[in-house]
């Protein structure tokens, strides 16, 4: 029972920690768009540049947060489905880039190790709670 807490705190934990990540970037993008693509040197030229980072990061970016939040609250498994998904496919992207077009920068390099982390983390919490519950 004490392990089923701690798996059960852990993954809340967890959730919450990626939905306050998600949402700094979040509020960042809302804020000032260019502080975002600062991050990648890349020069916002126009308004519809703006309007779009704004909307990906900023908008996307907070439908992604507050449904984590309630998906946590509802149901924890389907949480950590989906940031699994969601992790993993960022790590994918990046992939593909250094497939595609080089190597990475330091950002890039700092990112998929975040978010290959992240994904390990969020699968082995679902498989973990999803292995727990297939016994009781």
């Amino acid at each position: 029972m004490k392990s089923e807490n701690v798996v059960k705190y852990a993954s809340l934990g967890f959730i919450g920690l990626s939905s306050l990540s998600l949402l700094s970037v979040s509020l960042m993008a809302f804020n000032n768009p260019q502080s975002v693509m600062d991050l990648v040197s890349v020069k916002l030229e126009n308004t519809d540049a703006y309007s779009s980072i704004r909307g990906i990061y900023g908008g996307a970016g907070m439908t992604i947060v507050l449904s984590l939040l309630f998906l946590m609250r509802k149901n924890i498994d389907y949480a950590l489905g989906f940031l699994t998904m969601l992790w993993g496919f960022y790590a994918l992207s990046r992939t593909i880039t250094i497939f595609a077009e080089g190597a990475l920068g330091a950002f890039g390099n700092q990112w998929i190790i975040i978010e290959s982390l992240f994904f390990v983390i969020a699968l082995s919490l679902l498989l973990i709670r999803n292995k727990r519950q297939s016994f009781v």
